[in-house]
């Protein structure tokens, strides 16, 4: 049986996360009105390049995958295990792995596409190497750092076997970077992050192409990060400091930011742009995380006792699919359109995911004050078993 959805009112993301879905169901999915919500719809080459990946990995049926398609049916055809357990139960198949050569063609994200892919770990039968030409440090994703350096360390707690390797760094306009995923057959465990543990340190990641080195940008974006960051007020300590210059066609740089604590691992980033002093682009990063640790263990950040979320607002939505696979409770700081769209469709799918609202709150994810509505208020996500179809 085909599942119908509908993107009018969605982007890009809800075009990954179906696609994935339907790999991790094997079965068949059409989406009209794809990318409705934004201002150019359709494919672009970035969801394209996603698009043909997963065709490609799963041997499926494809129509639409062309530039500016609106409609697209995919069809996996994965090999059927009638012994599957879990999510999906017996309709489940198992994906044969292999190495694959991905050019997005743009400076496209090669981490958005490497998220799409991670959950299929879950039906591995050997190890999958996918190789991505296109953009590791762009806007509107995640730098390819983040993923390396907080998503993939976060998840390998739960059971995910997985690497990023980077040969080259791709910045907009002209992207030309490189990058490796290697996935490998992984049993995912249940997911505990309900409440953030004792902080334990600040991790920097600082990043330059080799044309801004004259420049010094990679140091003083980690200075003006750390300068910003509240080290004295939370008694946390810097345990990782690294500067890199890279070779890249673009000039560009980026900055992570990655907090440990007990529980877990939360990542703050920031981009660097032509016109803003790279100061500043590390005071932003450190801003964001400093509003994470505004809502410390102890008050809930002054909610009354609502305990601290331990992930970053964009690890929430990105847990999701994990959580349906392996079941557990995650409490996130906001339900944001990612979060509330990844909910819609793994219900479309068969996944129960439930979402409780914390109570009314004065401040928003964030810290910043804000009206109490749902998108400002932590909610908990729970999964309390897998799906048996």
């Amino acid at each position: 049986m085909t599942i119908d959805l509908d993107g009018a009112d969605a982007g890009g993301q809800f075009v990954r996360t179906a696609l994935t879905l339907s790999v991790l169901e094997n079965e068949p999915v059409r989406i009209e009105n794809v990318r409705g919500n934004r201002s150019t719809p359709g494919l672009r080459h970035q969801h394209l390049a996603v698009l043909e990946t997963m065709a490609a990995v799963c041997d499926a049926d494809v129509s639409g995958a062309e530039l500016g398609a609106e409609t697209i049916d995919f069809e996996p055809d994965l090999e059927s295990t009638a012994d599957a357990s879990g999510w999906g139960g017996a309709g489940r198949g198992r994906l044969a792995g292999g190495s694959y050569e991905v050019d997005i063609g743009t400076a496209g994200s090669a981490t958005l596409l490497f998220d799409a892919l991670l959950p299929l770990a879950s039906v591995l039968e050997s190890q999958l190497s996918v190789t991505v030409t296109g953009g590791t440090d762009v806007q509107w994703s995640p730098p390819v750092d983040y993923a390396r350096r907080v998503k993939l360390p976060l998840l390998r707690r739960f059971g995910l076997t997985a690497a990023v390797e980077v040969d080259r760094r791709g910045f907009y306009p002209d992207g030309g970077g490189r990058a490796t995923l290697q996935l490998v057959p992984s049993t995912l465990e249940p997911i505990e992050l309900a409440e953030r543990g004792p902080l334990e340190g600040v991790r920097l990641y600082s990043t330059e192409s080799a044309s801004l080195a004259d420049r010094d940008v990679a140091h003083r974006q980690a200075e003006g990060a750390l300068e910003r960051l509240a080290l004295a007020e939370t008694d946390l300590e810097v345990v990782d400091r690294c500067e890199r210059t890279v070779e890249s066609p673009s000039p560009g740089s980026s900055i992570v930011l990655r907090i440990d604590h007990g529980t877990g691992i939360a990542g703050f980033t920031a981009l660097g742009e032509r016109g803003t002093p790279a100061e500043r682009v590390g005071e932003d990063a450190a801003d964001a995380a400093n509003r994470f640790l505004r809502r410390d263990v102890e008050n809930g950040g002054g909610n009354g006792g609502v305990p601290a979320p331990p992930v970053d607002r964009h690890m929430a939505d990105q847990l999701l699919v994990f959580l349906a696979l392996a079941g557990g409770r995650v409490r996130i700081p906001a339900v944001t359109d990612h979060v509330a769209t990844s909910r819609e469709l793994l219900e479309a799918f068969g996944a129960d995911i439930a979402l409780d609202l914390e109570r009314d709150v004065t401040s928003s994810a964030d810290g910043e004050t804000a009206p109490a509505d749902d998108a400002a208020r932590p909610a908990l996500v729970t999964v309390d078993s897998t799906v048996d179809s």
